[in-house]
């Protein structure tokens, strides 16, 4: 009696089902479009913050304004922070969900390879800022800073180098950044808070239980989630829990499966609504007033001479490279995964390089672990420096490969028959996904 074979190795980084490529294209589409403007807006805030308007820069970000009364008198950089934020944290929460329920964590099996990296990618940073603190005789405050990637940042920078990045490596990376996001606000909620105010928790929880019975009870209408969603926001704000793990939490109570004569979940439908105000207000108004640090020659030695500084930025150039890259390598190694024939470990390599752009959760952590002081500028400029280190070099990897990508990419997209399915989806049975066994 013949032994029966070895079951069939799925590709580590091959052909995405065609449901999940359009959901990830429409959602990388609006973070590229994003990134640029987010780019756009760090350029500005560093230009104006170094010239001769500085002055008007620091007194915009410090003016205060809101309801005294309900514990909401913030400043301007602190409402980018602690409100804008907020949304772009549901997103990501939605995104998380989406993943979870019908992406590519709804499996152990896929979900392995990419949480393993991702986890891999925030634990080796945070373990090189505290070796360099450490020797250094610096605060451990920081440990989190250089644990996050910024999606949208590093979509940015290949539209500007202008990559044909393969979806596959695209949605790895949108992954990557997804886990990410979910540890960045489990070590916001976990380890920055400040007093905890009971009732406030409280009636936040409350807030967020009836946003689920809503859910639950398929309770349709604006009027009742924005006035429910705002003073969730604003209870979690007064608790001492950062206002941002509201927006998380809102975003993982929303449906992402659809009923029976629904176009589409309410977590869709919240994201279609809500990703290009994220991406393209949101995100660019936090780093317009986060991003606005004195470059001068005395702050960027600080930067390389300084412990807590030189840790951010060693955490995103080295730590971030080696945690994806050696976790990745280990993961395939250990389970049935194998890489994709068309594509090579430079590759993932490449894309190690480029989630060492750590920018909007970076700055964001950096604000709460040094609110105060010039410890807390220069790991500004740290985050600065290291997140522009990583594009450059994940520019010059990947353009080299760029003839690869545009090969792979011209096969993924093309259409001949204008049917506005690509022809590789309907040769015989479409290979399966992509991320792990």
């Amino acid at each position: 009696m013949n032994a029966a074979p070895p079951p069939q190795r799925s590709p580590f980084l091959g052909l995405l089902p065609w449901p999940e490529r359009r959901a990830i294209a429409e959602a990388l589409r609006t973070e590229t479009i994003g990134g640029l403007v987010l780019l756009a807006a760090a350029v500005i805030a560093l230009i104006w913050a170094n010239s001769p308007l500085g002055d008007v820069y620091q007194q915009i970000r410090d003016f205060h304004f809101g309801i005294p009364a309900l514990g909401l008198d913030l400043s301007v950089g602190h409402w980018t922070a602690d409100g804008l934020l907020a949304v772009f944290f549901l997103v990501a929460g939605i995104e998380l969900k989406r993943e979870l329920v019908v992406g590519e964590l709804r499996t152990p099996a896929t979900a392995a390879l990419p949480v393993v990296a991702a986890l891999c990618g925030m634990a080796v940073p945070a373990a090189l800022y505290a070796l360099t603190a450490t020797a250094g005789g610096g605060s451990l405050d920081g440990w989190a800073v250089p644990m996050a990637t910024d999606i949208a940042f590093a979509l940015a920078v290949l539209a500007v180098i202008s990559t044909h990045l393969p979806a596959a490596l695209r949605a790895f990376l949108l992954t990557l950044a997804v886990v990410d996001d979910l540890g960045a606000i489990l070590i916001i909620a976990i380890f920055f808070t400040s007093d905890l105010n009971f009732w406030a928790l409280g009636g936040a929880f409350a807030g967020l239980a009836v946003f689920y019975l809503l859910q639950r009870f398929r309770v349709r209408g604006w009027w009742w989630y924005v006035p429910l969603g705002i003073a969730t926001w604003a209870l979690m704000y007064n608790s001492g829990v950062h206002a941002t793990v509201a927006g998380v939490a809102m975003g993982l109570i929303l449906r992402t499966t659809t009923d029976k004569g629904e176009d589409a979940s309410p977590g869709a439908r919240t994201s279609h609504l809500l990703h290009p105000f994220s991406a393209g207000v949101a995100v660019p108004l936090f780093a317009l007033f986060a991003a606005g640090v004195t470059i001068s020659g005395d702050a960027l030695g600080k930067v390389f001479t300084t412990p807590e500084p030189l840790g951010v930025v060693i955490g995103l150039v080295l730590g971030k490279v080696v945690g994806i890259f050696l976790g990745t390598y280990l993961a395939a190694r250990y389970t049935r995964a194998r890489l994709n024939p068309d594509l090579a470990w430079a590759d993932v390599l490449g894309l190690s390089v480029l989630a060492g752009i750590g920018f909007t959760v970076a700055l964001l952590i950096g604000e709460l672990a040094f609110p105060t002081g010039e410890a807390g500028e220069h790991v500004k400029a740290a985050v600065l420096i290291g997140s522009l280190t990583a594009a450059l070099l994940a520019a010059v990897l990947l353009r080299r490969r760029n003839q690869t990508y545009r090969r792979l990419y011209e096969e993924e997209t093309a259409d001949a028959d204008a049917d506005g399915i690509p022809d590789i989806y309907q040769r015989t049975a479409a290979p399966t996904s992509g991320t792990g066994g």
